[in-house]
């Protein structure tokens, strides 16, 4: 899909260097069509990796997608220039009166906090009540996801005894499912969390659906009964070297760390890890786009 973004932002250079379809302001101006309309809240202190992970999975449909990048004015980001905060990125209030076609809420480290105990849990209790009425399609990734059920209805996070980590086999639970058009009958994503949510607390939500779990993993994938709201708890869109990098920031740090599993050959750090989710994850971020927002959002987006 021609993802359509300012024309200095980093990602641009790298998507286009991999062949990915980006489209400039200056050319999506002289197209005369409706695009889609997508905000995405990053959360995560690695902020340019994690828009160009994203930008990379939204980039391969027919539809021009407006990306807009969303920060919390509620806390100060340490790991992220503030000239590219400035540059690309707005604030709620900038964008409260607006509506949108779709919107990523992305994953953070905070997981270890009790969710009233992150410094911008009150702003993103209001972005997740506002997203009720002004974005048809919500995606919540990893702890969005455990945030977003916990706020949305009342599903509680629990600690693990030890981190989950690594790449793991999943199945999916309603195969008839288009966000799971074209999967295979075992897919594989990547997880790197602390916390859980439980099957029973999910299926005691009549409103909820379970799409997807990995014996390994446990729960996956989660979606709202209206299809309006969904939730996953790894990350598809992670490159081939994301575990490996933390993997080794671990141990440079001297951390309880484990290899992580099903990732290097052999369980063998020294050697190049094996990408086994990519198509899975591509497939993943299209369906969402187009079967649960491009073919079911209002022409007029007033109407959402």
């Amino acid at each position: 899909m021609p993802i359509k973004i300012p024309d200095s932002l980093p990602a641009r250079a790298t998507l286009e260097g991999e062949n990915i379809f980006v489209m400039t302001e200056y050319r999506a101006i002289h197209q005369d069509m409706r695009t889609l309309d997508l905000l995405i809240l990053n959360l995560m202190p690695t902020k340019i990796v994690t828009e160009t992970q994203l930008l990379r999975k939204l980039s391969n449909s027919p539809i021009q997608v407006q990306v807009e990048l969303l920060q919390m004015a509620s806390h100060t980001s340490l790991n992220t220039d503030a000239g590219h905060l400035s540059s690309f990125y707005t604030t709620f209030d900038k964008i409260a009166d607006r509506k949108f076609d779709g919107m990523i809420i992305t994953g953070a480290p905070v997981e270890n906090l009790d969710f009233t105990n992150v410094d911008y849990w009150s702003e993103l209790c209001r972005i997740m009540d506002w997203s009720t009425t002004h974005v048809h399609s919500t995606l919540h990734v990893c702890w969005g996801a455990q945030a977003g059920l916990y706020y949305h209805y009342g599903i509680p996070k629990y600690t693990l005894e030890k981190k989950l980590f690594g790449v793991f086999p999943h199945t999916t639970l309603k195969k008839q499912s288009p966000l799971f058009r074209g999967f295979d009958d075992v897919f594989y994503v990547p997880h790197s969390r602390h916390t859980e949510n439980h099957l029973e607390d999910i299926q005691r939500i009549p409103e909820l659906e379970l799409l997807a779990v990995s014996e390994e993993a446990g729960v996956f994938a989660v979606k709202s009964e209206d299809n309006r709201r969904f939730f996953i708890t790894g990350h598809p869109e992670y490159d081939p070297d994301t575990l490996a990098k933390e993997y080794f920031r671990d141990v440079d740090r001297g951390l309880p760390i484990e290899i992580p599993k099903h990732y290097f050959p052999g369980d063998d750090p020294a050697r190049p890890p094996i990408v086994r989710w990519r198509s899975a994850a591509q497939l993943f971020y299209t369906n969402w786009l187009n079967y649960y927002v491009y073919q079911t959002t209002p022409y007029d987006i007033t109407q959402i």
